[in-house]
């Protein structure tokens, strides 16, 4: 008992000290050498804020990260998504309508021929129709919530990265050197931090 009392008391202490630890509102970046001081505000309820108009509006968030280019992206998906969903929903009623009239003992569908009264289409094949257009119609739907999904997740994903330090101090870059034995091209990467 004692233990745990001891090893719950250093947890909830140790995290007393991060949570005070951390500074949250600004970053403050200084030089040693030079006056300058740059101050860089951080808004940490940027990413919930642009997943929530997301949800509310699809490619609202892109617009609250400035990153207008993807609404037309995101719209032209989910306009696809909706109008194949709409389109097959059509073909599977028609299909699903003629078999019902079939059943019902009604032969004046548009494929049976009136002349001769003779079937275009078996009563097998219109419900292969269905199952087709119904299949197709249940994978545009998902597709339509797959972009709004995307949608949601791009918009925090992309607040999130925006308040990411990007920094000439730290920097990883390609690197070409030409080896010194053998003469030969070489490539590789190079870090750099400057204090």
């Amino acid at each position: 008992m004692k233990n745990k009392l001891f090893i719950l008391l250093l947890f909830w202490g140790c995290f007393t000290f991060i949570s005070f630890a951390q500074q949250a509102g600004e970053i403050v970046l200084s030089k040693k050498d030079s006056v300058a001081v740059k101050k860089i505000n951080i808004d940490p309820l940027s990413p919930a804020r642009a997943a929530f108009y997301s949800a509310v509006l699809p490619g609202l968030g892109q617009l609250h990260n400035k990153q207008y280019w993807k609404v037309p992206i995101i719209y032209a998906g989910m306009g696809a998504g909706i109008y194949f969903y709409t389109r097959n929903n059509k073909q599977y009623k028609r299909y699903r309508d003629i078999y019902k009239r079939r059943l019902a003992g009604f032969t004046d569908d548009e494929f049976t021929n009136q002349t001769t009264g003779e079937q275009i289409l078996s009563d097998d094949s219109l419900i292969d129709a269905q199952r087709f257009y119904s299949k197709n119609k249940d994978l545009s739907l998902l597709v339509t919530a797959a972009f709004y999904i995307l949608n949601i997740v791009d918009a925090n994903v992309s607040a999130h990265l925006a308040q990411f330090n990007v920094n000439e101090n730290l920097t990883i870059r390609p690197d070409f050197y030409q080896n010194e034995i053998d003469y030969k091209p070489n490539l590789g990467l190079t870090l750099n931090y400057h204090f």
